[in-house]
């Protein structure tokens, strides 16, 4: 009786390899042969410039394949996620196509509050205002009756009265300050608004000259992509390249 030869079994029994790793082991297989080819030795006669060009073939057209390959196994989850978006967008979407209910409703309940909020926090600063204008008064006053109260003992005493009153109304404006600064529900917001392009240009090249020249080359690729030969600033040249 014959040796039993369980591995013999499970690979007997494997499942075919799947599309995914027929493509791979094939680009694998064909970056291994380029290895060879690419040595860092120029191509030295017309037969190996046609191998290579064979090979390069070959392996652009594996790669269209792989492409395929992954354009149609993420197809489902683009199917779902679109589903998904398309489900939630009428609730929250925040998009250039449209907004959803929540966006939408937030939006006119901050229309309404907004305006009464800012009325609410203006009156509560007017009386900030107030209250420390009386008590920066009331200490002037104070202060001024402390000195003139020298030598008299009871109008040193009236000062010092004036005087605690006036720290009073001053922890008042203390109090009524925070009041008009904190727990308004307003928030502050910062809009940049441009008015003058040239300053703005100036400012940006010396703030950030490397983001600045990446903006301006993606600009000219871009031009010189849609035909354009003439770019002011740049000179534009051509480059051949393989296939």
């Amino acid at each position: 009786m014959e040796n039993f030869n369980p591995l013999a079994v499970r690979g007997h029994n494997a499942p075919p390899p799947s599309p995914f790793d027929l493509i791979k082991q094939e680009i694998e297989d064909l970056y291994e042969e380029a290895k060879n080819f690419c040595d860092g030795e120029p191509i030295g006669s017309p037969e190996m410039a046609e191998a290579i060009t064979t090979l390069h073939d070959r392996i652009h057209e594996c790669g269209k394949r792989a492409e395929e390959l992954r354009v149609d196994e993420k197809k489902p989850l683009d199917d779902q996620i679109a589903a998904i978006q398309t489900k939630f967008h009428p609730l929250i979407g925040n998009t250039k196509a449209g907004k959803g209910k929540v966006v939408l409703g937030k939006e006119a309940c901050q229309s309404l509050l907004t305006p009464y909020r800012a009325r609410i926090a203006a009156e509560k600063a007017a009386e900030a205002a107030r209250v420390a204008a009386a008590a920066e008064a009331a200490r002037v006053a104070a202060t001024e009756a402390i000195r003139a109260s020298s030598g008299n003992l009871a109008e040193r005493e009236a000062a010092e009265e004036l005087l605690a009153d006036a720290k009073k109304l001053e922890r008042q404006a203390g109090r009524a300050n925070k009041a008009a600064t904190t727990g308004t529900g307003l928030r502050t917001i910062w809009k940049a608004e441009l008015v003058d392009e040239a300053a703005a240009l100036d400012w940006f090249y010396g703030e950030r000259p490397d983001a600045f020249r990446e903006l301006i080359q993606s600009l000219a690729d871009e031009a010189v992509r849609r035909g354009v030969r003439k770019v002011p600033g740049f000179v534009v040249r051509d480059e051949k390249v393989a296939a």
